[in-house]
């Protein structure tokens, strides 16, 4: 389903057919080493992978993470969307991209949608963001969206530090 058309890009809910996709996307260098080790490697992981994380949360949610496609020509560039964690009080940004897509800007097209699109159709008041410290990109994506630096957090049963920034809305 169609969720957000900006000047050069679609998002829409992710669903099962986006497997080749998913496990292209969870085992970029990048995504393993700035968001972590999925363990996706074949057609069935990357299934439970939808049906257990963007899916159950558009049920769960009404948003999730959503596939970043080219107006054009439809080809998936990356993912980007609104994620409520058991860890946050807040509905956070997040977003991926495919290394063959990262600086053409779709990190911050597609994130300013999804802030758009939280605060005007969620009517939510604050938005977060989480990444790791050495994560040179996301920092700008996320500085470039407007965020702003909060403060260091560490999530129960992990070891590393996490940037938590954020955004409020009047």
């Amino acid at each position: 389903m169609q969720i957000i058309n900006t000047e050069r890009l679609s998002l829409r809910e992710l669903s099962t057919y986006d497997t080749e996709f998913i496990i292209e996307l969870l085992n970029e260098p990048a995504f393993i080493q700035f968001i972590g080790d999925k363990k996706v490697r074949d057609t069935e992981s990357a299934k439970r992978y939808l049906i257990e994380g963007p899916i159950k949360s558009y049920e769960q949610n009404g948003f999730g993470l959503w596939c970043v496609e080219l107006k054009d020509s439809q080809e998936p560039t990356g993912i980007c969307g609104l994620i409520k964690r058991d860890n946050l009080d807040d509905v956070d940004v997040g977003f991926a991209f495919l290394n063959k897509f990262n600086g053409k800007g779709f990190a911050t097209e597609s994130g300013k949608a999804s802030l758009e699109y939280g605060k005007d159709k969620l009517g939510l008041k604050k938005i977060v963001a989480i990444t790791q410290i050495d994560n040179l990109g996301s920092i700008r994506v996320l500085e470039k969206l407007g965020m702003e630096f909060e403060k260091l957090i560490r999530f129960p049963d992990e070891d590393i530090d996490l940037k938590l920034y954020s955004t409020t809305f009047e």
